[in-house]
């Protein structure tokens, strides 16, 4: 089994294999709209394109359950990524990442990576283990998607390599993509 195996929805709606984007460096995230880490979204849409033309994408599947931080419509989103930072990648369908409704997918990106932990230097860190250790002391045990733009490095051949916390610095995703590529 690899990312292959998957369907997902886009945002307009529209059923789409991942077998689309079979032989290519795909960067899976969940991202949100008002969130501390949308700014991420400047330093994505330049990695797609710097490397797009070099069999790289990233697929977004925006997800609210941090902190209700993308609470607009799938064509509301679509429309703010595209007029706030100019996203020219594949954005899908809103979808839960962890819990009873957790779409399929990310059930098999969690059981290839689990959390590693937050990068101990970003200065989010402290504020996303406090808010996480209130709701659940033994949060970093679980393989659970812990906030938004959680980020899953795929290879040409569909299998999960690597997975990068919110907290991650970008030059470190860069890296492991060029490698990839």
């Amino acid at each position: 089994m690899n990312i292959y195996d998957f369907k997902v929805e886009d945002a307009y709606a529209v059923e789409r294999s991942l077998k689309d984007y079979a032989g290519k460096v795909i960067l899976i995230i969940n991202s949100a709209t008002e969130c501390g880490f949308t700014p991420q979204y400047d330093d994505l849409q330049d990695l797609f394109e710097k490397y797009g033309s070099d069999g790289f994408i990233i697929l977004d599947f925006p997800c609210n359950q941090f902190g209700h931080q993308a609470p607009g419509t799938n064509e509301e989103i679509v429309s703010f990524c595209d007029s706030r930072y100019g996203i020219t990648f594949p954005i899908f369908a809103k979808l839960e990442v962890n819990g009873s409704n957790e779409n399929p997918l990310y059930t098999y990106l969690k059981s290839q990576r689990g959390f590693g932990g937050f990068n101990p230097e970003h200065p989010l860190t402290p504020m996303l283990e406090s808010v996480l250790s209130r709701t659940d002391p033994d949060y970093a045990q679980s393989s659970d998607i812990k906030w938004n733009f959680t980020k899953f490095l795929i290879d040409r051949e569909g299998t999960v390599v690597e997975r990068f916390e919110p907290t991650a610095d970008m030059a470190e995703v860069e890296e492991k993509i060029v490698k990839l590529l």
